[in-house]
């Protein structure tokens, strides 16, 4: 029997209560306190800086200015060699690409299957979340770690001890930034498989599927694999920073759980400083992937590149980060391709 707790403070409400301007502050001061009192340690401090991020900018600004948007040339040459590197790569490959500013697309086996790995934690949060906006749960619900509970893998929570009550909100955290396998199965045993696949589908999800065999770390194949498409995981990834997974609020915070991933692979390496990234990875079965919002100087992109039947997880996280620096080459404000249209416009 689970516990449910009432305290609604950190419930995402569907749409954002009535109240005088500039009302939301005192709110946000009590979850600053609450949190402290709910949640021990380094992770109290994050959700203090998560709110008051929230409070002071909000992370979500899909209708900021773009001085120098790529243009259409450079967008033929960077995806021109897109299609090169693709090719040439040894596995399958699927990409889908596209500039949140201009509206630009770029798709490379878009829609071909592939072992989702850890991709599934991003619906998984966006399905528990959906459950956050009907009322029945919220980000503060304890869920206690059971031994069945305990999955090997990555993540830290496998070294917790038995008994031990986290919310729903350290559950979620740990799921994504750790991609913690303990930290899933928490959450799918809370809420069960059944509501899940009907979440997914009630997303908007048509290929993305979840099932207790796909969820097994083997390292073989299995009978009843999850699946996604690039195409898919880069939707989830666009309606989060668009502000429309779930609602405002979800998106909010899956967004900047998403910015504290902790994996220094694939999209993030060669990441130019000051840029920003919020992003999942996955890593099984031959599968090896990374799903992103890019926040870059000439506009924010989405990027999904997914591979699978690959010779060895080495060349698909060089495949990936390769893929990755390409695209960056041609978003830095100081690029050479930026640059030749200044000189072009000066002279």
């Amino acid at each position: 029997m689970h516990q449910h707790h009432q305290h609604r403070h950190y419930s995402v409400p569907a749409a954002p209560a009535p109240g005088p301007a500039g009302g939301g502050v005192p709110g946000l001061f009590k979850k600053f306190l609450l949190a402290l009192l709910l949640v021990g340690g380094g992770f109290a401090f994050y959700y203090m800086a998560v709110n008051l991020k929230f409070l002071l900018e909000p992370s979500i600004d899909s209708a900021k200015t773009v001085e120098s948007p790529i243009r259409e040339e450079e967008w033929a040459g960077m995806v021109d060699e897109l299609g090169k590197t693709s090719v040439a790569y040894r596995g399958r490959v699927g990409i889908y690409l596209k500039d949140l500013h201009t509206g630009k697309t770029w798709e490379y086996n878009a829609d071909r299957l592939f072992p989702s790995a850890s991709l599934i934690k991003v619906p998984i949060m966006a399905a528990v979340f959906e459950k956050i906006k009907l009322g029945s749960i919220t980000l503060d619900t304890q869920i206690k770690l059971t031994r069945k509970g305990r999955v090997g893998g990555s993540g830290s929570l496998k070294w917790v001890r038995e008994g031990t009550s986290l919310s729903v909100m350290e559950i979620i955290y740990k799921m994504i930034t750790e991609s913690d396998n303990t930290a899933t199965k928490m959450l799918i045993d809370y809420v069960g498989m059944d509501y899940l696949a009907m979440t997914f589908a009630r997303l908007g999800l048509e290929h993305t599927n979840i099932t207790p065999e796909g969820m097994s770390l083997t390292s073989g194949r299995v009978k009843n694999e999850n699946f996604t498409t690039a195409r898919e995981m880069a939707g989830l990834m666009e309606r989060i920073y668009q502000g429309e997974l779930v609602n405002r609020d979800a998106s909010e915070f899956m967004l900047d759980v998403l910015k504290h991933t902790k994996s220094r692979s694939r999209l993030r390496k060669g990441l130019p400083l000051g840029w920003e990234i919020g992003h999942k990875t996955g890593l099984l079965r031959k599968s090896c992937h990374d799903v992103g919002i890019v926040f870059s100087p000439r506009g924010d992109f989405v990027i999904a590149v997914l591979t699978s039947n690959v010779p060895d997880y080495r060349s698909a996280k060089n495949f990936i980060a390769r893929v990755a620096k390409l695209t960056y080459r041609y978003y830095k404000i100081d690029s050479e391709y930026a640059g030749s249209a200044e000189a072009g416009r000066a002279g």
